[in-house]
């Protein structure tokens, strides 16, 4: 696989993860204002680590969560590929969102669908795993 094609792939996953955040608060925003209709498997915000707050409080909470999350990833995607932002500034963004993503699924667990939980989880360790244990991606990746 070429280094152009690796890069593509990771900017897309990076975007693509913080555009799912964006998911998780379009599903906070219509079980907020459309109560009682379909919502699959996504439930109102709650948390078994705070069960005392109330609803619209820990919809507050997750909401903020998801935001930084939101922002931080695709920020992250911006600077990996180049795109108006440093391409040095990636990484640090791309961990902080992780560990605040990770936060938030801890949190709220058993608040959203189990596929979207692991999935947000799988790619939330592959990035830490990556930048802080592998050091990736290597000099020759992100100066093609």
């Amino acid at each position: 696989m070429s280094d152009q094609t690796i890069k593509l792939i990771a900017a897309g996953v990076l975007l693509l993860h913080g555009l799912g955040h964006g998911g998780a608060l379009g599903a906070l925003a219509w079980i907020r204002f459309r109560p009682g209709t379909p919502t699959g498997d996504w439930h109102a915000a709650r948390s078994w680590l705070a069960p005392s707050l109330s609803a619209d409080s820990a919809t507050r909470v997750a909401s903020v969560l998801w935001i930084v999350s939101l922002i931080g990833f695709v920020v992250a995607a911006m600077s990996f590929w180049g795109v108006l932002i440093p391409a040095g500034v990636w990484q640090p963004l791309a961990v902080a969102s992780a560990v605040v993503s990770i936060a938030g699924i801890t949190a709220f667990f058993g608040t959203w669908p189990m596929f979207n939980t692991i999935a947000a989880l799988a790619v939330n360790v592959a990035v830490l795993v990556a930048v802080l244990w592998l050091h990736w991606p290597s000099a020759a990746v992100l100066a093609s």
